[in-house]
């Protein structure tokens, strides 16, 4: 049996499941949205009026049961899809295959050689005393003069 020699291009070409199925995931993920907020409340009101005269119930989601998980999910598929592409797309812009980068190791704690240098005592600075500004005057809601607040001396 001979063996088929395949060209630079044909090798690079993946099945068209492997490269279609992130568009493909959000077409489908938008028919579904179109369809249960747009289309199926319109048919719903359609259907109620054409057969009783009147619209009597609303229409309820059915993507929106079970707490939106399915948008969760749907929101998770295309995100991670959407990262994962852009970092093929940073991969091939490389000239490389997708590597992962690893953080270089820390380096062994080596302790220092010599002592460090005693560090100068700081001068002592003493404070200047501060004049007291007057107490300012306190009055009430009323106009009247109040009496000034009593502060406790420390002990």
């Amino acid at each position: 049996m001979s063996e088929q020699v395949k060209s630079a291009s044909e090798q690079k070409k993946e099945a068209w499941m492997n490269s279609k199925w992130r568009p493909m995931m959000g077409w489908m993920y938008m028919l579904v949205c179109t369809s249960d907020f747009v289309i199926f409340p319109i048919l719903w009101s359609l259907v109620q009026v054409m057969g009783g005269g009147r619209v009597e119930t609303q229409w309820s989601p059915i993507t929106l049961q079970g707490a939106g998980l399915f948008h969760m999910a749907m929101g998770a598929i295309l995100g991670i899809a959407a990262y994962g592409r852009t970092q093929e797309k940073l991969g091939d812009k490389a000239g490389g295959t997708m590597a992962v980068q690893s953080s270089p190791a820390p380096a062994p704690y080596t302790p220092p050689a010599a002592a460090p240098a005693p560090i100068a005592p700081r001068p002592v600075v003493t404070p200047t005393p501060v004049a007291a500004a007057p107490a300012p005057v306190l009055t009430s809601s009323t106009g009247k003069p109040m009496p000034a607040p009593q502060v406790d001396e420390p002990l």
